[in-house]
């Protein structure tokens, strides 16, 4: 084997024909205060609060990761999804879970591209054929499958969304640590991959475990709480224009009261949105005792918390 290439490979030079991306996402939109970034996300949809702004306006204008943490269903993913399409940044997504490895995270070889290319050397060279020349040829980029790391190193500039560090284990987090602190990462056959500009980094975590020290001090923090329930109530109106204000409401109200009750896993934004769609699409106009009792399956996942919630509908609903 012989040692890697010194190379430091940029974004620019894989940008656009490798990766398909258009050309649009050369011109990213730049923000100027929080409340200019409040602004932009609440124009694709997101309604951030002083302190989702604050932190994301932060991120951006220092150039540090951020990481993100709260409940499920508190809006910590959709916060990514919002500063990408806000800031006109692609957006490339890894979402953790127990066992990830660099190989699903950063990198693999296209073993049997490399063995046809091996095949083709030696049918050129009719049996003859320069070893080390041949292994240098394996490992560049032409062979190189890029994932969600990787490519967004390649892809300049972009928000990367790693989703749920808190499911991956204490490996994949120093794993991580390279990429926060240079926005690089070594592939030892190939050498070093650095991005040209660096990536908007947004981690989330449900808190399912602590995350260690040594990832949180290279990132900003936000801690997300459930919206108000004014909030909760715009919210649902617009992502579902067709929702009256006083059903918004209604649901809203009741989904502030069921997080309130000691439940398995209480509801957050997507599961208010669930049920008020369940009693569009049913024609129920109002949420009374009878429409709670039909449809909470949309909003309770656990057969425990429904129990719990059916025995009490009078009072969640009063």
């Amino acid at each position: 084997m012989t040692s890697a290439p010194d190379t430091t490979w940029t974004a620019a030079r894989i940008f656009h024909a490798d990766l398909g991306l258009p050309e649009a996402y050369d011109r990213h939109v730049t923000v100027e205060s929080p409340e200019k970034l409040a602004e932009a996300l609440e124009a694709v949809g997101y309604l951030a609060d002083d302190g989702v702004a604050t932190a994301g306006f932060l991120a951006v204008a220092l150039g540090r990761p951020l990481f993100c943490e709260g409940e499920p269903g508190t809006g910590k993913t959709s916060l990514a999804l919002g500063l990408a399409e806000a800031l006109g940044m692609p957006l490339i997504r890894l979402q953790c879970h127990e066992g990830i490895d660099a190989a699903q995270a950063l990198y693999e070889w296209d073993f049997p591209r490399q063995l046809l290319h091996l095949r083709a050397l030696e049918a050129a060279g009719d049996g003859g054929l320069d070893v080390e020349a041949a292994e240098q040829s394996l490992y560049t980029e032409r062979f190189l499958l890029s994932r969600p790391l990787l490519k967004a190193l390649q892809t300049a500039p972009c928000v990367l969304l790693v989703d749920e560090i808190d499911r991956a284990d204490d490996e994949f987090e120093a794993f991580l640590l390279q990429l926060l602190d240079e926005n690089a990462v070594t592939i030892p056959e190939f050498g070093e991959v650095r991005a040209e500009h660096p990536p908007l980094v947004v981690l989330t975590s449900n808190r399912t475990r602590e995350v260690h020290d040594a990832l949180k001090r290279r990132c900003l923090y936000h801690w997300l709480e459930h919206p108000d329930l004014g909030r909760e109530v715009e919210i649902l109106r617009r992502k579902i224009p067709n929702l009256g204000e006083a059903l918004a409401a209604q649901v809203a109200t009741a989904v502030h009261r069921l997080r309130s009750m000691e439940l398995l896993k209480p509801p957050g934004v997507a599961e208010s949105l669930d049920w008020a769609q369940a009693l569009l699409a049913l024609g129920m106009p109002e949420l009374d005792a009878a429409a709670a009792a039909r449809t909470l399956g949309s909003v309770l996942k656990y057969s425990e918390d429904l129990d719990r919630v059916r025995a009490k509908l009078d009072k969640l609903l009063a």
